[in-house]
């Protein structure tokens, strides 16, 4: 399950990742508020936040993740994941390499740090 914190402003989008994730919450719950958020601002910061109780993807979230990423892959600015496991922030380099913007992981008790970086402002881009 996803859930939108309250938190959530501006081109900042804040989610909390808890359980296993499903097609259905990224379709009907996260994607739509990326989206709301290009839409309106161009470019979107998103703070995930994987919870202790967070178990992972099912293959369709798996794959939408991975279609919407490429799709949208111009228009992130900073992504943050907060708590990622090891295996995560390997593929989280990796999906790195096809989009633009930067992206970080934080330790599970530092959301804040994860939210003042991911306002921190835009990216420069590269001479």
């Amino acid at each position: 399950m996803i859930d939108i914190c309250p938190e959530s402003e501006n081109e900042t989008l804040i989610a909390r990742a808890t359980g296993i994730l499903s097609a259905s919450d990224y379709e009907t719950r996260f994607q739509p508020h990326i989206e709301d958020i290009i839409e309106k601002h161009g470019k979107v910061n998103i703070i995930l936040h994987l919870d202790e109780m967070f178990e992972g993807w099912d293959l369709g979230a798996m794959w939408d993740d991975a279609s919407f990423s490429l799709q949208h892959r111009q228009d992130f600015n900073r992504v943050a994941v907060v708590g990622a496991q090891a295996w995560f922030k390997w593929a989280m380099q990796l999906g790195s390499k096809f989009m633009v913007g930067q992206f970080m992981t934080f330790a599970p008790n530092d959301l804040a740090g994860a939210i003042a970086w991911a306002k921190a402002g835009p990216i420069e881009p590269l001479s």
